[in-house]
């Protein structure tokens, strides 16, 4: 497969305490990511993967896309449980740390770990998914203990989704392993060497499976030869512009989203004066509230 660049968000809420996962919803989430970890970095030895948060103060960067496992055990380690989580702003901090990534030929893929109630509507979620792939982002959801998010997380997986190159996962509570309904998923049979679907491991909770690739070619396999299937078969569409409009609102963004990444990426965050988290609140804050004007001039 060709090298990907992953990261991983982790829920880091309240919620994770709760034990209907064995330890605990936090303990099961650790293990899990260790194993994703494991199989991403086995299958291609140029693949890298990062750990954030998307609870606490604000969403927080751990560690950046990295072949070093002990970097993610010694970020996962210390990791604090707090907050609610608050997965736009999570999700955006991610794709701008993969935009940074230094190999540039890596694909980009973000994983994001759900185990609370989600606080954005389905509305937020599609108009996220789009973007994300409008700039080549794959994004899989694992979604474990709050059945209610599944539909929203659903609809925005749909909205990412080219070629069933992304995927949702709704794992319930019981005495299967978390991690070992993962790596029987879609999510990673790729990286396992096995064609999506084929997997009899796969819980029927998973959505995405066992599609057909359009043109009978699977671009994570030969993204090349997909891609001129694509353009044989497909032509572009014109842009619209709602596109353009959506293009200048991401500019001011990323702009803030940048600040955010930077703070949260400080080596001394810990140590970090108040200044420093107020600062990271308000640029999460500020992030909100351009959501929350998006939302009002869409209903206008």
């Amino acid at each position: 497969m060709p090298p990907e660049a992953t990261m991983i968000i982790v829920d880091n809420s309240e919620y994770m305490r709760n034990g209907d996962y064995a330890p605990t919803r936090f303990g099961a989430q650790s293990d899990a990511v260790s194993v994703i970890f494991g199989t991403k970095t086995q299958s291609n030895p140029e693949n890298t993967v990062g750990v954030m948060t998307m609870a606490g103060k604000t969403p927080e960067v751990l560690v950046t896309p990295t072949p070093d496992v002990g970097k993610i055990l010694s970020a996962l380690h210390g990791l604090k449980i707090n907050g609610e989580a608050d997965i736009v702003t999570g999700i955006q901090i991610a794709q701008l740390a993969l935009k940074h990534r230094q190999n540039k030929n890596q694909r980009q893929r973000i994983i994001v770990f759900v185990g609370s109630p989600l606080a954005a509507d389905e509305k937020t979620l599609i108009k996220l998914g789009k973007r994300l792939k409008k700039n080549n982002v794959s994004i899989d959801i694992i979604s474990f203990g709050e059945e209610e998010n599944d539909a929203r997380l659903r609809a925005f997986v749909e909205a990412v989704s080219s070629s069933d190159n992304s995927h949702m996962l709704s794992v319930p509570s019981g005495l299967h392993l978390l991690s070992d309904v993962i790596i029987s998923s879609p999510i990673l049979s790729g990286d396992r060497g096995i064609p999506g679907g084929l997997d009899s491991g796969v819980p029927n909770s998973a959505n995405g499976s066992g599609q057909d690739f359009e043109f009978g070619v699977d671009p994570s396999l030969d993204p090349e030869l997909a891609m001129v299937w694509t353009s044989t078969e497909t032509p572009a569409a014109p842009a619209a512009d709602a596109d353009t409009l959506m293009d200048a609102a991401d500019e001011d963004e990323e702009a803030l989203l940048a600040q955010a990444l930077a703070l949260s990426q400080s080596e001394d965050m810990e140590m970090a004066d108040e200044a420093d988290l107020d600062e990271a609140e308000a640029i999460a804050r500020a992030i909100r509230e351009s959501h929350d004007e998006d939302g009002r001039d869409s209903a206008k």
